[in-house]
């Protein structure tokens, strides 16, 4: 029946869709249908794409809860209301708007996952509903409350939790994709997901508590909640590496939600692709904030000074422009404050001002000695001309250029005296760290070092650019209006052949607004569309995804994409790798919310096998003394096993694609040992596979001073087996 109505309505909305193309006269387009149909035509899309999508396991529940007002009751039991939960809500309009199916993401249907036996929230029996396309394939069945009045029920059992369908998630082979927890999500999960909080919050969780996913369906309960407000603010989702992103990729479309931007960090800045890597001091280095005072000195290098006075020629005479001259109009436009690109007008006329009395005092100064013939007006009408003046708009240029935050960026990098000035007070080893030849690419260090220089530039506002083509569009209506005056005046009617012929005048084809038209071009990208090539736009909300991985300098570009400092930040310092990352969630936001931030705590470990924990779990007195560790909840029966060094990697991932052909593996290996087939810790961040083969632990201790983080990051992405080739750098009977 479900299915059967959501055919109905794709049906109806296509047809809709059609109507709506048709709607406007070709021939003669009318301004405000043409909008109206816009939207529409936008909006039936974004309908038709949520219906489509919803298909895939439209509903995976149900709940009979006591409800005195009960809109679908059960039958023969008075008091209880029968709701079914899926990917999203439909309505019987024909029968007062009944409700047929919950989205799950209303409050109606928050029982479904708080329920347990110890608190049943009113429910007295789960279903579990398992489909494939649109067959159902599995129910199972979980008695919450019972009354001294009921007999048995058939098919069901008592239990804590919806285990049943959690256990067939968790045990479910690794696509390569990550799999929304629409269907299983559990009552600590939901606490976080559901949080009213409009502030900064803070999610913990080791290895496998579900982090990301609760991230994920947080944003799509955030935008079920706040549509409005969201819609058209955008929301912001921050990820680890590309891969990462690519395998979150298809869990809000499923949950109904594509208005989102998803970036890594070293993307963020619009318009830079990163392709290159940095060093690990470089990146601590770029990471830091004393880049900070780097940068500004290298803005500053740009506000410069003639080594001696310069001669220009104005209309035949000739002004003086003195290293003091631009000294003092330099002090003059530092101390206006403002971003260096919009304190050149200050600077331009405080030295233009000073070369308007020059050149008053050499034209209107007194033969006999008396004052100067001319006057305050007069000086102002001087100064006026030499802004138009080609020396004059030279000069400021080369003293006071426009400038934009690549070429910045990469004449500093590129460049060792750049460097020398911009990092006088740091050591030969920073300076040596920062250089890189012309020519190289960027980094995704390079992302924050360019968004603070656009800050500190005063790069243009694109809402206040859109303004600026507006009005210089109206202009263009004006000078297409005198054009066509022009057309229209000087039409001939001298027709020699006597007769009295049709004359086609520029007005019967097109009007002036249509003429201008022509040179507009209509901004009709989405909200995300736009938001992502905006270094300028505040999103709504904002999740940070492996939060604990971002430098102080990332931090400060995060920030100022969420002034509002609605944010969600999902991380576990235990798992730092980067030489500039989080070691305390309050030293790192206190310098934006001081300690006014929520802070929640993922405690049960759905993904590593207990066997693998226990081995991942020796490292933490070394990584993160005082942390306590999620708790396993179930055995996988494969084990850990530890192989001599000289094992063939190749062979183990053969070896476990002939015993189990359905699941992934991946090898893990240090940078500098590269195998083909393998990959880095950094490249597996925020991933699960099936089964993990880790070659030379002690290589990827030894490459960085976050080594023993990225061994444990390596330790706990298996969801089946762990096999670790070469000896680790830690006790094995420690650990069995």
């Amino acid at each position: 029946m479900l299915f059967a109505r959501l055919d109905t309505e794709v049906a109806q909305s296509n047809e809709r869709l059609r109507e709506v193309m048709k709607r406007v006269d070709a021939a003669n387009p009318d301004a405000e249908a043409l909008v109206q149909r816009e939207t529409e035509y936008h909006a039936l899309n974004a309908r038709l794409d949520r219906l489509n999508l919803a298909q895939l396991g439209l509903v995976f529940g149900r709940i009979d809860v006591a409800d005195p007002a009960a809109e679908n009751p059960v039958p023969g039991r008075p008091g209880l209301d029968r709701r079914y939960i899926g990917r999203m809500g439909l309505d019987a309009r024909e029968d007062g708007y009944r409700t047929l199916l919950l989205d799950w993401r209303a409050p109606m249907a928050r029982p479904f996952y708080l329920a347990t036996t110890a608190q049943p929230e009113g429910v007295t029996v789960r279903r579990h509903i398992r489909t494939s396309g649109r067959t159902v394939t599995g129910v199972d069945d979980e008695r919450l409350s019972v009354s001294p009045t009921d007999g048995p029920a058939s098919g069901t059992r008592s239990g804590v939790g919806s285990e049943s369908a959690l256990l067939s998630v968790l045990t479910a082979p690794r696509t390569g994709h990550m799999a929304d927890i629409v269907e299983t999500i559990q009552r600590e999960q939901d606490e976080i997901i559901r949080d009213r909080t409009r502030g900064v919050m803070v999610v913990e969780g080791g290895p496998g508590t579900g982090k990301t996913a609760v991230a994920l369906h947080r944003v799509a309960w955030l935008l079920y909640t706040w549509r409005e407000q969201l819609a058209a603010t955008g929301v912001l989702i921050i990820g680890p590496n590309r891969t990462f992103l690519d395998y979150i990729s298809r869990v809000l479309p499923e949950l109904g939600e594509t208005g989102v931007v998803l970036s890594t960090i070293g993307e963020l800045y619009p318009g830079v692709t990163p392709t290159a890597t940095d060093s690990l001091l470089t990146r601590e280095i770029k990471g830091s904030e004393e880049m900070v005072a780097i940068l500004a000195e290298a803005v500053k290098a740009h506000q410069t000074l003639p080594d001696a006075p310069v001669v220009l020629k104005v209309e035949g005479i000739e002004l003086t422009l003195t290293p003091a001259m631009v000294k003092k109009s330099r002090t003059r436009a530092r101390r206006s404050r403002r971003p260096h690109n919009l304190a050149q007008p200050v600077f331009r006329d405080h030295l233009i001002a000073q070369l308007a009395e020059q050149l008053a005092e050499r034209i209107g100064s007194d033969p006999l000695g008396g004052r100067n013939l001319l006057g305050g007006g007069d000086i102002a009408q001087l100064h006026e001309d030499l802004e138009d003046e080609r020396a004059v708009v030279d000069a400021v240029d080369s003293y006071w250029p426009l400038l934009d935050p690549e070429s910045v960026l990469d004449g500093l990098l590129t460049d060792e005296s750049a460097i020398a000035v911009a990092a006088a007070d740091y050591d030969d080893e920073t300076r040596r760290a920062l250089f890189r030849e012309a020519g190289s690419p960027w980094t995704a260090s390079d992302a924050a070092l360019l968004d603070e220089l656009a800050e500190r530039l005063g790069m243009p506002d694109p809402d206040a650019t859109r303004e600026a083509a507006e009005r210089k569009w109206r202009e263009q209506v004006e000078d297409a209006q005198d054009a066509l005056d022009i057309l229209s005046s000087s039409q001939s009617s001298d027709l020699d052949d006597g007769f009295e012929a049709e004359i086609l005048s520029a007005h019967d084809v097109i009007d002036a607004e249509t003429l201008a038209e022509r040179q507009r071009i209509r901004d009709t990208r989405t909200t995300a569309e736009r938001a992502r090539m905006d270094h300028t736009w505040a999103y709504g909300h904002v999740i940070v995804d492996e939060a604990q991985e971002l430098s102080p300098m990332e931090w400060r570009m995060v920030m100022r994409r969420c002034p509002s400092r609605w944010m969600t930040l999902v991380g576990d310092t235990a798992q730092t790798g980067s030489p500039a990352g989080v070691d305390s969630w309050t030293e790192t936001l206190s310098p934006y919310v001081h300690s006014r931030f929520h802070r929640h705590e993922l405690t049960v470990n759905y993904r590593t096998p207990r066997d693998i924990a226990d081995v991942a779990d020796t490292l933490l007195p070394m990584i993160a003394p005082g942390h306590t560790p999620a708790t396993a909840i179930r055995d996988s029966g494969w084990g850990v096993r530890f192989l001599s060094a000289g094992t063939d990697p190749a062979t183990v991932t053969r070896e476990l694609a002939d015993r189990d052909p359905e699941r992934t593996s991946v090898i893990i290996a240090p940078d500098d040992r590269q195998v083909p087939g393998s990959v880095t810790v950094a490249g597996i961040k925020g991933l699960e596979f099936d089964h993990v083969i880790i070659l030379d632990p002690t290589g990827i201790v030894e490459q960085s001073p976050q080594g023993w983080q990225d061994l444990y990051v390596a330790y706990t992405r298996a969801t089946q087996s762990l096999t670790v080739i070469g000896r680790p750098p830690h006790d094995c009977t420690v650990m069995g």
